[in-house]
């Protein structure tokens, strides 16, 4: 919402707060876009993007360390986000409606930043790069969480590099993973940043997909994490 590409997610940037929930660190590489380039829109599969009022989302936000943002003032729910007691029907069909996206969608840069392993294909190409990056690099993240290594990684930082832009997407054998997992890593390591989830909808799109069915990202932060882990 504040108009940043971040362009370095990778295990190292990720903390993990006493609390059990994650944040972010290490923005050096990061990208702060203008105004005119990071407007929150309102979107629909009928209608076409609208913006935003501007005084609702992007103006006077609180300093970045309040601790409104860091650790949020409220009451644990009684329903978890993450095991839902009450059972709900399945969905048959996506149901249409407004999706807020406040990522900035249109930015363009042709700065070659990153982790190796981590460069999205239009970053290694030159070609200019967009927010879609921060989601090719969610995708590789996720890869190494379930598999230890990162799916592009050759024998020096050139294979890399052209793994990266030309080689396709491959899974281990094992271990076994949930059909869910692979579909949401694969849409996010599209090469075309056009097609890649995540591109037109941001982070919007990535929180409907059936790997985090059950989770209820609008009281995410004041629910206890799966794991706590022991203080020292």
């Amino acid at each position: 919402m504040l108009g940043i590409v971040y362009r370095d997610l990778k295990p190292e940037n990720v903390l993990v707060r006493s609390d059990g929930h994650i944040m972010l660190t290490d923005f050096d590489l990061s990208l702060k876009c203008d105004d005119s380039t990071s407007k929150a829109q309102i979107i629909s599969d009928q209608n076409p993007p609208l913006s935003a009022p501007r005084n609702d989302y992007l103006v006077d936000h609180p300093p970045f360390t309040s601790s409104s943002c860091i650790l949020p003032n409220c009451i644990v729910p009684a329903v978890s986000c993450f095991h839902p007691k009450r059972k709900r029907k399945k969905k048959t069909a996506h149901q249409g409606g407004p999706e807020f996206v406040a990522e900035p969608i249109d930015v363009r840069s042709m700065s070659f930043v990153g982790t190796h392993e981590y460069l999205a294909p239009e970053i290694v190409s030159g070609e200019g790069h967009g927010s879609p990056v921060d989601w090719w690099t969610l995708g590789i993240f996720i890869f190494e969480l379930f598999y230890g290594v990162t799916p592009f990684r050759g024998v020096d930082h050139e294979l890399t590099l052209a793994n990266i832009v030309a080689r396709a997407l491959e899974f281990p054998k094992e271990p076994a993973m949930p059909a869910a997992a692979k579909d949401l890593i694969q849409q996010l390591l599209i090469k075309d940043p056009a097609r890649r989830l995540g591109s037109t909808k941001g982070a919007s799109a990535i929180k409907h997909h059936p790997f985090f069915q059950g989770v209820n990202w609008a009281l995410l932060r004041c629910t206890p994490p799966p794991f706590v882990a022991p203080t020292l």
